[in-house]
């Protein structure tokens, strides 16, 4: 019997996604996370850095998720997981939090998503094949409210399919929004000339990473 070869390259997990988006968003910044692997940003954020995670339901200054056995069912996030309050932290009117959104005031918002096409279009709501949400809800707000939308999503879907696409086949929640995309294979940024490349895993070819994109992605010069 023979043995199949191990991968040459390993995937990031969420963690290390997470990670990774955490250090590239500048100090000083506010930023939304959105519901799902997002919210994983605020655990790598170190302390002493000064990074200000807004939640939509009215959390300014969230922080990483708390121990088990310092657990405060009052302080939640957007996606009803137990979060903390970092020091100076506020909380805000679900409507005020809003204003915040639809004013402008956040440097950026991180969401996930089922499909982002080559010119920046977000389907992050719904799918043909199962509706997992009634509505867009404030995704929309968010998606164009925020001075830059980032999102952070697996490469490809659980049966192979590429997740970054020529055209969203799925409902849009906004067009042309998203500049920077986090895969666990991949940081890919959203230009005028279509997907650029920015960094890849170890032992992942750009070709290789071509393969399960299903959109032209040009390399960074």
């Amino acid at each position: 019997m023979t043995s199949s070869a191990p991968p040459a390259f390993r995937p990031l997990d969420r963690p290390a996604m997470a990670a990774r988006v955490a250090a590239d968003i500048p100090e000083g910044w506010c930023v939304n996370l959105g519901i799902g692997m997002p919210t994983l940003v605020a655990d790598h954020v170190p302390p002493d850095r000064e990074v200000i995670f807004h939640s939509e339901n009215g959390l300014i200054g969230m922080g990483p998720v708390p121990p088990a056995d310092a657990v405060d069912p009052w302080v939640i996030n957007a996606g009803k997981q137990n979060v903390t309050m970092r020091t100076g932290a506020a909380l805000v009117h679900h409507g005020d939090s809003f204003a915040i959104i639809r004013g402008g005031h956040l440097d950026l918002c991180l969401l996930g998503a089922y499909e982002v096409s080559a010119t920046g279009d977000l389907a992050n709501w719904a799918t043909s094949e199962a509706e997992a949400a009634p509505a867009v809800g404030g995704a929309m707000d968010l998606a164009v409210g925020a001075r830059r939308l980032w999102v952070m999503m697996e490469h490809t879907t659980r049966d192979g399919r590429p997740k970054l696409v020529e055209r969203c086949s799925y409902p849009l929640t906004a067009p042309r929004a998203v500049t920077r995309i986090y895969t666990n294979l991949a940081m890919i940024e959203v230009t005028p000339e279509g997907f650029a490349v920015g960094d890849i895993v170890p032992g992942l070819s750009f070709e290789e990473l071509q393969a399960r994109t299903g959109a032209p992605l040009l390399r960074r010069s």
